[in-house]
């Protein structure tokens, strides 16, 4: 999937680079844990990050087969990450999606393999 079919549902995401998309809800208590990891990793110029409250964008959550939040997108250049992004032999991304929240240390090892 390319970035560009993300504005049917009202993202307008950068084509360049490596691109988070958390998908989260204010009232889910993994989604708080995660922001702060994921600002950190923004701010250090590691990621571009776009943060969508599934709440409000329900459509974004129907294109992606969303079911539990926390829920990562994955893009690099403006592609969804293909196959799988394994760290210490579990696959934690698959086909550019992670469901559930991770760790700092863990989040650093899986955009290093984007």
């Amino acid at each position: 999937m390319h970035v560009s079919e993300l504005k049917s549902v009202g993202i307008d995401a950068p084509l360049e680079g490596k691109l988070l998309i958390d998908i989260y809800t204010t009232w889910c208590g993994p989604c708080k844990f995660v922001a702060p990891i994921l600002h950190k990793l923004r701010d250090e110029g590691l990621i571009k990050l776009i943060q969508v409250d599934l709440d409000q964008n329900r459509p974004l959550g129907e294109m992606f087969g969303i079911t539990a939040i926390p829920t990562l997108l994955f893009f690099n250049n403006g592609e969804l990450v293909e196959g799988t992004i394994e760290v210490e032999g579990q696959a934690l991304v698959k086909r550019g999606i992670m469901v559930g929240a991770a760790g700092e240390a863990i989040l650093r090892q899986i955009i290093s393999k984007m």
